[in-house]
């Protein structure tokens, strides 16, 4: 039996508790910004490779008290690190203090590793450690003086999917990209549409949800490498998740008035292996028109703090707000915006508000349509 821990960005903690009930593991645990859940060995592969909104996946190794600075490295000395890490392996440890009397974080994060040598040291009989092998990122988070740790799975965090190399201004995380398209109930039945697509991250990962593709298949994690671990596991997982996959036609559609922006999400789309269900085109979201009777507009317009000056920002607002007007009944729109005023100079008030975080930007999902 494994624990597991899937961080996230706060706004998120449902849909990633689901995403994880789906893959079938057991014991799920939902909480502020972090999920817990326990499977086996193999499923460390499973969730790298399939969670579309968990930000990475943690190995759990302990759990407990930590009060005092001596509390804490007895804690850690205690865990048989000699279990997962080899003699030279490279273990980096990160970690962070909120609402705690360790309130230090370099200063826990020292301890942490002194109390990792210590153990080690007497199961290898070293008394220097090269670290020239695999990367075994060790982690750890003291909420209200109790202590979780373990060794991070995924290396660069889940968001990176693989196919942006390159990007735009104020790029929007995949991972709160897909959970936008989650959100909207988008099941690659309708069209969907972002006037705003930018580097076309919203209308790619909607692509990969209608194609149900998992969105690790195309980039590599830090615990391929751990030798403690099954290596078939990675080959099965993602044999598993490619059985999975649909094959149709979809109407999914992305717009800027950026030509470099548009070249490059055409980009990203052939990368994540999406050119063929998505089309991008230079045009100006004050022309956007459909005529389907049912759809989803899913956007993330420039913010007045990331972009442009607030009166530039409320006149792209308004602009969409008449967009909207124009759309048959049975369309669902959503709108990830941080400025306070949104819904005054959209011209309507939000059926449906969720607050959210853009990277450390607090935001709003505004949702409006008869199903939100």
């Amino acid at each position: 039996m494994a624990r597991y821990m899937i961080p996230c960005l706060l706004g998120l903690e449902k849909l990633v508790g689901d995403e994880v009930k789906r893959l079938g593991l057991t014991g799920v645990r939902v909480e502020n910004g972090r999920i817990f859940c326990d499977g086996t060995d193999t499923d460390c592969a499973r969730l790298n490779i399939n969670l579309r909104c968990g930000a990475r996946v943690l190995l759990v190794l302990g759990e407990f008290p930590a009060r005092s600075f001596e509390e804490l490295f007895q804690g850690v000395k205690a865990i048989a690190w000699e279990d997962y890490i080899p003699k030279d392996g490279a273990f980096p440890v990160k970690g962070y203090s909120i609402t705690s009397q360790l309130h230090s974080a370099p200063a826990c994060q020292s301890i942490v590793k002194k109390a990792m040598v210590e153990r080690l040291k007497g199961r290898y009989g070293l008394e220097q450690f090269p670290e020239t092998g695999a990367k075994y990122q060790v982690r750890f988070s003291i909420f209200k003086d109790r202590l979780v740790i373990g060794l991070d799975g995924s290396g660069e965090g889940l968001y990176k999917r693989g196919y942006r190399a390159v990007g735009v201004e104020a790029p929007l995380r995949e991972t709160l990209a897909a959970a936008m398209v989650l959100l909207s109930r988008y099941r690659g039945r309708d069209p969907f549409c972002d006037p705003f697509c930018g580097s076309g991250t919203i209308p790619i990962e909607a692509a990969l949800i209608a194609k149900n593709r998992a969105p690790g298949l195309e980039r590599s994690f830090d615990a391929q490498k751990w030798a403690f671990l099954p290596q078939n596991a990675w080959l099965d997982a993602a044999e598993e998740a490619m059985d999975k996959e649909f094959h149709g036609k979809y109407d999914i559609w992305g717009g800027d008035i950026d030509p470099r922006a548009v070249d490059i999400a055409r980009s990203n789309a052939v990368k994540a292996g999406v050119e063929d269900c998505v089309r991008f085109e230079v045009a100006d979201m004050k022309d956007f028109r459909r005529d389907s009777p049912y759809g989803q507009l899913v956007t993330n317009p420039p913010y007045g703090e990331r972009l442009m000056d607030r009166a530039e920002a409320e006149a792209l607002y308004r602009e969409l707000g008449r967009v909207w007007q124009r759309l048959p009944d049975g369309w669902r729109t959503l709108v990830l915006s941080s400025h306070t005023e949104f819904e005054r100079t959209f011209g309507r008030p939000a059926d449906k508000k969720r607050k959210l975080y853009n990277g450390m930007l607090k935001c709003d999902l505004f949702m409006y349509g008869k199903t939100c």
